[in-house]
């Protein structure tokens, strides 16, 4: 007697691991939620102690400096989903920097829109090293970009010579760019608007997404799968290079002045926007808008010590606390989905035997 084909409506059992994983990311989601919570109750509380806090130009303020770090923390999601990490992007901003404010103030005829191709393009280079030493070196990425962070930031310095750029040296349309408006909403917003649409789509819909989702998830079935991960490696260091690179043209254009210092302390910024947004340190669970949201409420901290007038010293204090706490809550929840997918184990393979 042959078994019944099964019906093409009939209920398909999801594999414990897909369990699992959808497990955790309800749970990173719902951080996602709490980031926007926190946002709400940090600027309620500031408004209340200074209504200035929600001035037209602090709000700007705080979006500009968002719009920064948040293109950084995209590209770093990127590499974090694969289980990495890049500490250079903070260097490979301010190489980015210097190298366009140079090409601006020797040719100010210099396009915007070409300018922030070729700050991309030398981000791209620095990231695409950096995802070759990782995939045929065999090294760790906290060591190849840890290294990598003092390289760039000795060629800056050596290329600087010890001077600076400043605005009165770089064309007058530039400098606009940093401050113009679409519709009450600065160019630089915008574009890290555009940066986050088009990754978080490409990440969700797309094939290359689901493959850097699941090297996060477990390298080894990745590789079992047909999955190439070492471009795909590569491709994702490259792409948080071009993104930093990017970033670098961005922060000339708000800023004006630029020597080899620019970027300096965005590292941290930068991971700690990514972790407390709710891409797993682990790997494999995230997205870029909790990433983005963790930007935000990054850069909403800093402003509020200021207005508050509170020392700075806090800000670095919270920002470290911030990462322990979402290392602790990702670990945590880690173990908790490995002891469920056990039990089920377990209980399945009990089932069986009876």
């Amino acid at each position: 007697m042959t078994a019944a084909p099964a019906r093409a409506d009939s209920p398909v059992k999801l594999p414990p691991v897909v369990a699992g994983r959808s497990t955790l990311d309800l749970v990173l989601r719902a951080r996602e939620l709490g980031i926007v919570l926190a946002l709400a109750a940090l600027v309620a509380v500031t408004a209340i102690s200074n209504p200035r806090f929600l001035s037209g130009q602090s709000v700007r303020d705080i979006l500009l400096g968002t719009a920064i770090l948040a293109v950084l923390a995209v590209g770093q999601a990127v590499v974090v989903i694969t289980r990495n990490i890049d500490l250079s992007v903070g260097s490979v901003l301010g190489l980015s920097a210097f190298t366009v404010g140079t090409l601006l103030r020797d040719n100010p005829g210099l396009p915007v829109p070409l300018a922030l191709l070729i700050g991309a393009a030398v981000g791209g280079a620095c990231g695409a090293v950096n995802g070759v030493l990782v995939r045929y070196g065999n090294v760790p990425a906290l060591v190849v970009t840890l290294g990598t962070l003092y390289v760039v930031r000795g060629i800056t310095y050596f290329w600087a010579g010890g001077q600076q750029i400043n605005a009165d040296e770089l064309p007058a349309g530039f400098l606009d760019f940093g401050n113009a408006t679409f519709a009450g909403v600065p160019y630089l917003v915008l574009i890290a608007l555009l940066i986050l649409v088009i990754t978080g789509l490409v990440l969700r819909n797309y094939r290359v997404g689901r493959e850097l989702y699941a090297m996060g998830s477990s390298p080894q079935a990745a590789r079992l799968a047909g999955i190439s991960v070492g471009r795909r490696t590569i491709g994702a260091f490259g792409v948080s290079g071009a993104l930093a690179g990017l970033a670098g043209v961005l922060f000339a254009a708000r800023f004006g002045t630029i020597d080899a210092a620019a970027g300096t302390g965005y590292e941290l910024n930068v991971v700690a926007a990514v972790v407390v947004g709710g891409v797993a340190v682990f790997g494999g669970s995230g997205s870029v808008w909790g990433a983005a949201l963790g930007a935000l409420l990054l850069t909403t901290i800093g402003s509020s010590l200021a207005v508050l007038e509170i020392n700075q010293f806090w800000q670095q204090a919270i920002v470290g606390g911030l990462i322990l706490l979402a290392i602790g809550a990702d670990r945590l929840v880690a173990a908790r989905v490995a002891a469920s997918l056990k039990r089920r184990h377990s209980q399945e393979g009990r089932a069986h035997v009876g």
